[in-house]
This record gives structure tokens, C-alpha cells and sequence, in this order.
């Protein structure tokens, strides 16, 4: 199996409650921005903000294991794992950087929609699109600046 996409960050101190514990909502956020960071690199070298494709989160699953605390680096590995005709749902881990158990599972369900007049409705999502999602470059990382 390849290896998944990667996006790094640093717990900081305004994410965390009096005992340097993330906040529960925070992993929601890690998850929203590990997932863009995958779609910027899904779609590079043009921008994913360009409305060429256009989806929603219908679903958020975040299941807790342990928890992050102040100043660790989180590593948030996405991975697609599944493609319906109109949806495609991203898989998550979490994980202290450089330590083997996973502290969070995440899983998102995505909705490819298109703007019909003032309305947005679910559209299939097109072949190319879908090759692009599966093909995010195996082990690519990327970290809170946009670099390696």
C-alpha cells in the first residue's frame, strides 16, 4: 500500500486548555486544514480555490484515543478511501510526530456540488477529478508553511 499524504503542525498555545490539553473542537480544524492542504496537492499546479471543483463536508467523524498537548507536532496522514458517483470520502490519523500510535481517526464525506442558478446540487464527480484525488503523490508531506 502506498503511503499516504502528510500534514504536520505544531500544537499552539491558544488550542489548548489549562493542562496543555488540545481542545476537542481543534482536531476538527487539524482535519479541515490536513484536508485542503491534500486538495491544494491534488490539484497543483493549479489552485483548488479556482471553483473548477466545487464540494461540501456532509459528514465529520473524529474518534479520540489520546490526546495532543502543547508544542507537539501533530502529523495528519490523508488518505482517500472511498468514491461514490457524487461523493468521496477522506480517511485521517493522527499522530504524535515520530511515534507510532495514533492518537485521532478522522473521516470525512465530501460532496461534489455545482451551482445551478442561485441553488448548489450534488453533481457526479468527473473521471479526470477523481484520478486526481486517488494519485495525490504517495509520501508527499507538507507542513503548516506549505513546505516539506
Amino acid at each position: 500500500m502506498a503511503k499516504p499524504f502528510r500534514y504536520f503542525i505544531r500544537v499552539r498555545y491558544g488550542e489548548c486548555d489549562a493542562q496543555h490539553v488540545v481542545y476537542n473542537p481543534k482536531y476538527g480544524e487539524y482535519i479541515d486544514l490536513a484536508a485542503t492542504e491534500f486538495m491544494r496537492t491534488a490539484f497543483a499546479p493549479a489552485s483548488v480555490f479556482n471553483g473548477s471543483f466545487e464540494f461540501q463536508v456532509v459528514k465529520l467523524l473524529v474518534e479520540w484515543k489520546a490526546p495532543a498537548r502543547l508544542d507537539d507536532v501533530i502529523e495528519i496522514s490523508v488518505t482517500p478511501t472511498r468514491f461514490g458517483t457524487t461523493s468521496f470520502t477522506l480517511g485521517f490519523e493522527m499522530r504524535i510526530a515520530g511515534k507510532p500510535d495514533v492518537i485521532v481517526t478522522g473521516e470525512t464525506v465530501n460532496v461534489h456540488a455545482t451551482r445551478d442558478g442561485i441553488e448548489w446540487r450534488k453533481t457526479a464527480i468527473p473521471a479526470a477529478t477523481r484520478a486526481q484525488l486517488e494519485t495525490v503523490p504517495a509520501g508527499k508531506s507538507i507542513n503548516h508553511a506549505g513546505t516539506v
